[in-house]
C-alpha cells in the first residue's frame, strides 16, 4: 500500500497539525505491514502559483508550462492509494502555499465539462487519469477552541475536490497546546485516540467512540481562551467595546499569567486562595488570586499571600514542562514554600488544565480506589472476639474473610488485602486446632507490626501508601518522593506501635483482663491516627521550606 503525506504547514516538522499525521501513520503502520511511504513537505518546495494560461489543457495536454516541483508531486498523487492532507487552518482555509499546490493539480483534469457522480455544485471536469480505489485523508488543527463551525470552507474546498463523503476528516481546535509542555499529559491523551483512529481507519474505518473522543475539547473553552490571550504577552486595556494593547509583558508575567490560566474554579475550596510567586533570579514577584470567579494575576504585591513559593523561574519552568518533578526539585531544595502547604498537596486540583466532562471521560474516570478499612477490620475482628470466645472468634474471623473477597466488586484490592484474609484465616485455624489464644493473640499483632516494617524496606512501596493515594491524584502520587518519603516514614512508625503491642498483649494476656485485649488495644492506633492527620501534613511543609 503507497501512502502520500502532503505536510502543507509552513513550519514543516515542527507544526501541530503534523503530530496528529505521524500519530494517525503510526497507527496505520501498526496494523498494515506493507506500507511504503512518501512524505512532501509544501514550505521546501518550489511551487508556483497557477498563471490560468490553460496550456495544460490545450498546448501541453496534461503538463503545466511553468518549470518547478509540481510535476512529482503529480506524479506522487497518482502513484499513492492513500493521500493525506496536513496543514493548519489559515484564515479559515488551507496556507497559501498549499493551496498553490491544489490549484496546480489542473493538469491532472480534462478541460471538458461533465456531471460527476455526487459532485458538488455545478460543473465538474474529468480526471485525465484512473483515480478509482484511490482515498483521501485530511488533518488539520486550529487556533479556536473548537474546530465545529471554523471549517466551513475546507469542506467546500475537499468536496468539490473529492465529492461529499468521499474523504475522511480530523479536525482539531486547540492545536496551539500541542506545543506547551505543561499540557503534554492532555494531548499525548489525544494522540493516543488519532493513533487509535488510524489502526481503525485502515481496517474498517474510525469507530464511533473514536470519532466522539476525537470531538472532544482539550480543555474547557473559558480556560484555553484564557491561556491563548496570555500566551501573547501583552495586556489589553478594554474600553467600552473597543480594546487596545497597552505595553508589553515581561516573559516571567507572561508565564504566569498562562499558568493562572488554568486554574479550574469548579475545585474552588470555599475560601481565597492567594499564591505569591517569588522568581529569584529574575528578581519579579506576582501574585495569584485564585476565587470562585476564575484567577486574577495582579503584579502590585497589593494581596495577603495565602502561600509563597520563592523559585528561580528556571526551575519552575522546568517543573511545569515536565523536565523535572515538582516533589524530587522541592526535596532537593532547588526551590521553597512557606505559609498554607495544601495548595501544593492539591496542585493538580487547582492547576490541572481541567476539561469538560463526557460520557466517555465520565466512564473512564470510574476507577476501583483502595480501602484500609478493608484490610484493618479483619484483624480487629480477630483480636476483639477471639481474646472474648476464642473458638466463636475464630469462626466469626474465618466468615468475615470469607466475605471480604464480595467488597472488592466496588473497591481494589491490594497485596495486603490478600495478606491479610490469609494471615487471619490461618491463625484462626491454627487456634482452632488447640494452640492458645495466649500465644497467637500476641504473636498476630508481631505479624501485622512485621507486614507493616517489611513494606518499608527497599523499593517496596510503604503500605500506608497504598490506601492514601487516593487523596493526593490516584497513582500518580505513587511518583512522587515527597508522598513515598511522607508514608514510608508514617508507615515505619506505624509498625513499631504494633511491635510493642504485640509484647504489650503477651502480658495482658496473661490478666485478669485479658478478655478486655482487643479493646484496650485499640486505645493506641487512636492517638495515633491523630498524629497521622498531623504529620501528613506538617512533614511536606517542613521539606518545603527547606528545614
Amino acid at each position: 500500500m503507497n501512502i502520500l503525506l502532503i505536510n502543507g504547514s509552513p513550519k514543516g516538522s515542527k507544526s501541530n497539525t503534523y503530530r496528529l499525521t505521524t500519530a494517525f501513520l503510526d497507527g496505520i503502520k501498526q496494523e498494515q505491514q506493507d506500507i511504503c511511504m512518501k512524505e512532501l513537505s509544501v514550505s521546501s518546495m518550489n511551487i508556483k502559483p497557477c498563471l490560468g494560461c490553460f496550456s495544460c489543457w490545450n498546448r501541453t495536454p496534461g503538463h503545466c508550462c511553468i518549470q518547478d516541483d509540481m510535476p512529482q508531486v503529480i506524479e506522487d498523487i497518482l502513484w499513492a492509494d492513500i493521500t493525506i492532507w496536513s496543514f493548519p487552518l489559515y484564515y479559515f482555509t488551507v496556507p497559501g502555499s498549499l493551496k498553490n499546490l491544489i490549484d496546480r493539480q489542473l493538469p491532472m483534469l480534462l478541460p471538458f465539462m461533465e456531471e460527476r457522480e455526487g459532485q458538488i455544485g455545478n460543473g465538474n471536469h474529468p480526471y485525465r487519469y484512473d483515480m478509482s480505489g484511490k482515498s483521501t485523508v485530511v488533518i488539520s488543527t486550529c487556533g479556536f477552541y473548537t474546530a465545529e463551525g471554523n471549517y466551513d470552507g475546507i469542506y467546500s474546498l475537499f468536496n468539490h475536490l473529492c465529492g461529499q463523503e468521499n474523504y475522511t476528516t480530523i479536525f482539531c481546535g486547540q492545536g496551539e497546546l500541542f506545543h506547551i509542555p505543561e499540557m503534554s499529559t492532555r494531548t499525548n491523551e489525544y494522540l493516543s485516540y488519532v493513533k487509535q483512529a488510524g489502526k481503525e481507519y485502515i481496517k474498517y474505518g474510525i469507530s464511533k467512540e473514536t470519532r466522539e473522543l476525537l470531538n472532544e475539547l482539550l480543555i474547557p473553552r473559558e480556560t484555553f481562551e484564557a491561556c491563548a490571550d496570555a500566551s501573547w504577552g501583552i495586556e489589553k486595556n478594554i474600553t467600552g467595546e473597543k480594546s487596545s494593547i497597552t505595553k508589553k509583558e515581561t516573559d516571567t508575567l507572561t508565564f504566569t499569567r498562562q499558568m493562572a490560566s488554568f486554574y479550574s474554579k469548579e475545585n474552588y475550596p470555599e475560601k481565597d486562595i492567594v499564591l505569591e510567586m517569588c522568581y529569584t533570579d529574575v528578581g519579579e514577584v506576582y501574585q495569584i488570586l485564585l476565587d470562585k470567579e476564575g484567577s486574577h494575576v495582579y503584579t502590585d504585591g497589593s494581596l495577603t499571600p495565602t502561600t509563597k513559593i520563592e523559585t528561580p523561574v528556571t526551575v519552575w519552568r522546568s517543573i511545569a514542562s515536565g523536565e523535572i518533578r515538582g516533589d524530587e526539585a522541592m526535596m532537593k531544595g532547588l526551590y521553597r514554600v512557606t505559609g498554607d502547604f495544601t495548595l501544593m498537596l492539591k496542585w493538580d486540583t487547582y492547576f490541572g488544565g481541567s476539561r469538560p466532562p463526557t460520557k466517555c471521560i465520565e466512564a473512564s474516570n470510574v476507577q476501583k480506589k483502595t480501602n484500609m478499612s478493608i484490610m484493618l477490620i479483619p484483624w480487629i475482628v480477630l483480636w476483639t472476639t477471639a481474646a472474648i470466645n476464642k473458638q466463636l472468634g475464630c469462626f466469626i474471623s474465618i466468615g468475615v474473610c470469607a466475605i471480604i473477597p464480595l467488597i472488592f466488586y466496588r473497591n481494589k484490592k491490594t497485596i495486603y488485602d490478600i495478606l491479610t484474609n490469609t494471615l487471619v484465616i490461618s491463625i484462626s485455624i491454627i487456634m482452632l486446632t488447640g494452640v492458645s489464644e495466649k500465644s497467637m493473640l500476641p504473636l498476630s499483632y508481631f505479624i501485622f507490626s512485621a507486614m507493616w516494617i517489611i513494606s518499608c524496606i527497599g523499593n517496596y512501596i510503604p503500605l500506608t501508601a497504598n490506601y492514601s493515594m487516593n487523596s493526593y491524584g490516584g497513582k500518580d502520587a505513587l511518583k512522587n518522593a515527597l508522598f513515598l518519603k511522607t508514608n514510608r516514614i508514617l508507615t515505619m512508625l506505624w509498625g513499631i506501635l504494633y511491635l510493642f503491642t504485640s509484647i504489650f498483649t503477651w502480658f495482658l494476656m496473661r490478666t485478669s483482663v485479658s478478655s478486655l485485649v482487643g479493646l484496650i488495644n485499640s486505645l493506641f492506633p487512636i492517638f495515633m491516627g491523630l498524629f497521622t492527620i498531623w504529620f501528613q501534613k506538617w512533614y511536606p511543609a517542613k521539606v518545603a521550606k527547606g528545614k
